[in-house]
């Protein structure tokens, strides 16, 4: 999927052909030196002189891209089932986590935005790119249609992506292998309002799909439901972790994923005061691993009355609270806060603010602090939107890129995630 990538290994996966035909030739060829009793081959010809030990041969297999592994799955059975073993899954992951220098984004337009153009008899593409540049690697068609013309990315790991539609009809995909799954359905029945999040629990090496569930925000005392999918049981359950009822959790970070850092989820909601009779901004926290909420509070001096939206979105591995707001001057400005130590409310700093002229709509945040926005006003004096790209530390803006139109972000790599999956469909 990725042009030019791994360059370090091409000497082991020529290695590895040549392995290839030797061990097809030597199990085409070893039945048949069973059943009949010829005499000894010469010292050259002996197998022990073409034998790598196998531990060394998946080390070096752990090490190539994905590509070349799946089509070394057909080499034998021992390669197969050495491939899509859990054990070389995980230890695959690790090393591409190491090789990695910058990172890829992969993005889908919004579908509204496809389905009101002239492109809207086209089926969904994703496109991957590079984090720091946006620009384009390649393309991969999504393998499964949106009912009701409305999805979105509803997060990434480790190369594995969670897919929702407006009915919460959600997938499980990796377009590196060619693999996805439908979720079953969840537990509870459909309320009002639900939000989701997709994380990676490393503590049990599992995949989970939390739902946050509500009804109406005109209920006086509405409760949260709570559920939580995970990848090893295929299956839902209630979590018997309860938001008390002064939370309103919301769901205002579209078209930015719910971020997961230190292993939690992280929702902006509102804290309701009776006795000052006001909403004070606060992010909830969700450990994926207890399946508890904790509050943490948002950056001191980090909110006022000229804020239109809070953000919220991982920088480098680190919380970050992104606020847009009025500028002193005519435009507006996005200030980026990062958490320099997680769970320490005064270890927020004030990363960078970035001034727009205009009105500038955020539409992702990348993980090494690329902010893509589109400006608004150009809709109204062109038919088609304006993107940019700024370096939050630079400031440094990429113009002309490759998008034309809304879309979800997310971060991507490749990977063998869902390889060894039970229930998923192959194309």
């Amino acid at each position: 999927m990725f042009s030019g990538e791994h360059q370090y290994v091409l000497a082991d996966m020529d290695l590895i052909l040549g392995l290839q035909r030797r061990v097809l030739a030597v199990e085409l060829s070893e039945s048949v030196l069973q059943m009949r009793e010829l005499r000894p081959q010469p010292p050259n010809l002996r197998r022990r002189n073409i034998y790598l030990p196998f531990d060394i041969v998946l080390n070096i297999l752990t090490r190539l891209p994905v590509k070349s592994l799946m089509r070394f799955r057909c080499v034998s059975k021992s390669w197969n089932s050495s491939i899509i073993s859990s054990d070389f899954i995980s230890t695959h992951l690790n090393n591409s986590k190491d090789a990695h220098g910058d990172g890829y984004v992969i993005h889908m337009p919004c579908v509204r935005d496809i389905y009101s153009s002239s492109i809207n008899t086209k089926r969904p593409v994703c496109t991957v790119a590079l984090d720091r540049t946006f620009d384009k690697i390649s393309e991969v068609g999504i393998p499964f249609h949106f009912p009701f013309g409305c999805a979105q990315i509803v997060g990434s790991c480790n190369g594995l992506l969670c897919f929702a539609t407006s009915a919460y009809r959600i997938y499980l995909w990796n377009p590196s292998i060619r693999i996805f799954k439908r979720l079953p359905n969840t537990c509870i029945g459909q309320l009002r309002f639900a939000t989701l999040g997709f994380a990676y629990d490393s503590e049990n090496n599992d995949y989970k799909v939390v739902r946050i569930s509500r009804s109406p925000f005109s209920a006086p005392e509405s409760s949260h439901e709570i559920e939580v999918y995970t990848l090893s049981s295929d299956s839902w359950r209630s979590v018997g972790t309860t938001l008390t009822t002064d939370v309103l959790l919301y769901d205002k970070n579209h078209p930015l994923p719910i971020p997961l850092v230190n292993g939690t989820l992280h929702w902006m909601s509102r804290i309701v005061e009776e006795e000052e009779n006001r909403r004070r901004r606060m992010i909830m926290a969700f450990d994926v691993n207890s399946e508890k909420f904790k509050r943490l509070a948002v950056p001191v001096g980090s909110t006022d009355e000229n804020i239109f939206q809070t953000f919220l979105s991982s920088f480098k591995g680190k919380l970050a609270f992104i606020t847009w707001a009025r500028s002193e001057q005519d435009g507006t400005q996005y200030s980026i806060w990062v958490m320099k130590k997680y769970g320490v409310v005064e270890s927020w700093i004030k990363l960078s603010v970035v001034p727009f002229e205009r009105v500038a709509h955020c539409t992702a945040f990348m993980e090494y602090g690329s902010l893509l926005v589109c400006y608004i006003n150009d809709r109204v004096e062109s038919q088609e939107f304006k993107f940019v790209s700024v370096d939050i530390e630079t400031l440094h803006e990429k113009k002309d890129l490759d998008i034309q139109h809304h879309s979800y972000v997310a971060t991507f790599m490749e990977s063998l995630v869902l390889l060894d999956g039970a229930n998923v469909v192959s194309y």
